[in-house]
């Protein structure tokens, strides 16, 4: 996974079929790309907040690791969220107001620790698929068309986003340098 990326590579990967190792290696590459802009990050940074409407880093690491879970749900188990992972997982795919309250007060293990559960369970899960499932016609909650290899494209297009603002509320932290 994305501990152990070295390069940049889009590649085949061993226990995958070509296309699902190639979708999988663009999700580590950027998920490589999000523990570098959170890097010795302390539980005052992850927490601090840049102003009333933002949300923290920490904040927005939970989520990246929340929208991964109910992307793991809706196409992997054809399923929403249950009782129990709603529990754990709503505010951080909320965030908003409740985000800022109840999200806070860990340190940066923990949140790598999240995202690194979740995505365990998603490589083991997309190891039991193949090109054909990433191909199968689906539609997207709006019941415009869609397929697998899209919904996932998604879900790291998403974290990207949120790695975006990472930096920027990075570069941003009392005592960083402009």
């Amino acid at each position: 996974c994305w501990q152990t990326m070295s390069a940049p590579l889009i590649s085949d990967l061993p226990g995958m079929t070509p296309h699902v190792g190639r979708l999988f290696s663009m999700m580590a590459y950027a998920r490589a790309t999000t523990m570098a802009a959170v890097s010795g990050l302390s539980i005052a940074d992850l927490d601090h907040l840049q102003d009333q409407n933002s949300n923290s880093i920490g904040a927005l690491l939970l989520h990246i690791a929340a929208v991964e879970k109910i992307f793991q749900c809706r196409t992997f188990w054809d399923r929403e969220l249950n009782e129990d992972e709603r529990g754990d997982w709503q505010v951080a795919l909320d965030l908003g107001d409740a985000g800022r309250n109840e999200i806070g007060g860990q340190d940066l293990p923990f949140y790598t620790g999240k995202l690194e559960a979740v995505r365990s369970v998603t490589q083991s899960e997309l190891q039991e698929r193949d090109d054909d499932w990433l191909g199968t016609a689906t539609t997207q909650r709006d019941g415009s068309a869609s397929n697998y290899h899209f919904k996932w494209f998604h879900m790291f297009e998403d974290e990207l986003n949120h790695r975006g603002q990472i930096r920027w509320l990075r570069k941003r932290l009392p005592g960083q340098m402009a």
